[in-house]
């Protein structure tokens, strides 16, 4: 998807979010525009990380 595609995409999923989640889609936001480039890269391979191993994750943690 080109970055304009994908800018319409958030946009269509905002505009039909609850209004009560609004706010934290805002924090959300924010957090990630503050955030440095670096930091951002390793919080989005740990969330890749732990989204591939879940299921690896719950049969270590039993």
């Amino acid at each position: 998807m080109s970055p304009q595609e994908l800018k319409n995409e958030i946009q269509k999923a905002i505009d039909s979010a609850p209004d009560s989640v609004l706010n934290e889609i805002l924090n959300y936001i924010q957090l990630i525009n503050n955030t440095d480039s670096e930091k951002l890269k390793l919080s989005q391979n740990l969330n890749k990380i732990l989204k591939e191993d879940k299921e690896l994750l719950k049969r270590l943690s039993v």
